[in-house]
Formats: C-alpha cells, structure tokens, sequence
C-alpha cells in the first residue's frame, strides 16, 4: 500500500506549512500529496507551486470539481501541469453536489449525474490522447456545440500542445454503488469518501482489475489522547454531514446512513442547520469519527493500519497535519 500526503484546500488563507510537509512527505518516500478545492482556493495552483519545489512526488487533485470548469479546460490545467512537473499529475474529479455546482458555480446540477460524468471524462480523455479533434455528441458536454442558442460555428478543435502522457491517470470521486461502478468502469482509480477498512459493502460489489487505484483519503495523528485526537475528524464530519449540501439532498449524510448511523447523520444535519455547529460536532459518534481515521498512539495505528492493508486499497493519502505523524506512517508502511 502506497502512502500520500492529503492537503485538503485552504481556510481563510494559505497554509506555511504546505509546501514543508510536501518536501519532508517526498524525502519519507511518500508516493503522491493531493490538493482539492470547495469554494476558495483551487485544487491546481497550489500543486504548481509544489511541483516547482518537489521532484519526485506526484502531484493530485482530490478533487477537481467538475462543474468549476469545462473538461477541455480542466485537460488544459492538467496537461500543463504534467508537462512542467515531468509527468506527475493524477487528475482526481469530483462533482460535488447541488448546493456548491448550483449556489456557488451558478450552474444546474445534472439530473443524470452518471452521464455527466461519463461524458465528462470522454472529453478529457479525448484531449489527452489528441488522436483527432474532439467530438462529443452529449447530454452535457457537447463538443463542438451546436444547441439552439449558440451560432453554429463552432469548429471540432485538437489540443495545440502535445500532452505529455496520453495516459495521464483520471480518478474519481464517487459515493453511491453505481456511481462506483461506473468509476471502476471509465477511470483509472477512484477516491473513497468515508472508507471503513470493516465496512467496504457499503460501497456496493464492484470488483475492481489489478491496476485500478483505490486511494481514501483518512486523517492521520500519532497522539496518546484518542478522544482529543479524533476532534478534528468530528470536525470535519460535522461540517460535511451538517452543512454541505441541504437537508433534503446531502450525499455525506446519506452515505454515513448507509455505514450504519442513519439516526447520528439526521441529528447531525440538524443541529449543523440550526446553527448549533458545536452540538452537531459533538453529535458525530466517536465510534464512526474512529474507523475511518488512524488516531492514537503508535501501537494502536498500526495494528488498524493492518485492516486498511487487508482490502482494496492501494493509496492511503493521510490528512496528517505534522510531520512526526507523517514519519511514524511513512516507518509503519515500510
């Protein structure tokens, strides 16, 4: 099981300690780090100035939201990207959900989130492999684009620069089972919310063939205090469970009803959506915070760092904010 270090996206501002954490991560022979993006900074820019100070490394978005850019542009970013980082970048995409693409892009979320997907990657893919010009006769992306309300002179068009790789790995980040299935079906591995080493049913029964990439992404801290330590995983799903999405239509909630805590997830929602955020945080059952996490002492981490090596994961990107956390990993990996 390959290691990489996970980044998230910013907070009010940049972190100091981004750019450090991806050196020390690259000297410990971790194998990736990853950005993403929510509504602030984006996923792209800052794996740039990491390329810039990195060598080895390889550079991931997870994930890259699919509604913030057309896929020839998101091609654009990630074949740029590879050619200046020598060939690195794994492109990790995600649709998000109806809040964000709707309330913050200003686009409608696709009734058929499948086919958007699908036709989503079609494109990038076509890019990359620059065989012919792209030509995609679809629902949501169509290319070239000939509705009712453009002027029909829009030209099928191949990329002016050569892609580095024509294979430049796609990942994406899906929850439902035949999202899932439909992943293992048109990319190249796929970025778990939520993974629970006990629990790998709740994403349905694809089998996935050899080379596909199956990297969740956990947080990670080497502490003696279990319960201080899984505060922030509370945190986090507090915030994701409570407030990202509404309470009619929020995949994190759903998917943690599917894990088992259907009743924890509603509660959650709710206190998060009365502005009782501190009560939703202290909602988030320890025991769910805990087996989607690596937190405590380091016996503890790796006797459950043996569960995560039983299954189908093949990249475990650990949201590991220290460096001795990073190193404690990096020595129980090896």
């Amino acid at each position: 099981m390959r290691l990489g270090l996970a980044l998230g996206y910013w907070g009010r501002g940049p972190s100091a300690d981004h750019v450090p954490l991806a050196q020390e991560a690259e000297r410990l022979g971790y194998d990736s780090v990853w950005t993403a993006e929510s509504w602030g900074s984006d996923a792209f820019t800052p794996l740039t100035w990491i390329a810039a100070r990195t060598s080895t490394i390889k550079l991931g978005t997870a994930v890259a939201q699919m509604a913030a850019r057309s896929p020839t542009t998101t091609a654009m970013h990630a074949l740029t990207l590879d050619h200046l980082s020598g060939g690195r970048v794994l492109l990790g995409l995600g649709l998000s959900g109806p809040q964000v693409v709707e309330g913050w892009y200003g686009r409608p979320f696709p009734k058929s989130p499948l086919t958007a997907t699908r036709e989503y990657v079609e494109v990038v893919r076509q890019v990359l492999r620059r065989e012919a010009p792209v030509e995609v006769d679809g629902r949501f992306h169509a290319h070239p684009y000939r509705g009712a309300d453009g002027t029909g002179l829009g030209k099928a068009l191949k990329s002016i620069t050569h892609p580095l790789r024509s294979d430049l790995p796609i990942l994406l980040g899906a929850e439902g089972p035949k999202n899932v299935a439909q992943t293992a079906a048109i990319a190249d591995g796929w970025l778990p919310l939520y993974w629970s080493p006990s629990r790998p049913e709740v994403y349905g029964t694809t089998a996935f063939r050899e080379d596909f990439l199956v990297a969740p992404m956990a947080q990670v801290k080497v502490c003696d205090d279990v319960a201080e330590g899984l505060l922030p995983v509370k945190m986090m799903l507090g915030f994701y469970i409570g407030g990202m999405g509404h309470a009619a239509r929020n995949f994190h909630a759903d998917l943690m009803a599917r894990m088992g805590y259907e009743e924890e997830a509603r509660r959650i929602q709710e206190l998060f959506l009365a502005g009782r955020r501190e009560e939703a945080v202290l909602a988030v059952p320890d025991a769910f915070a805990d087996e989607i996490s690596l937190i405590g002492p380091r016996e503890r981490i790796a006797e459950r760092l043996e569960l995560w090596r039983k299954g189908p994961v093949t990249d475990l990107l650990a949201l590991a904010p220290d460096p001795h956390t990073l190193r404690v990993l990096a020595e129980l990996n090896s």
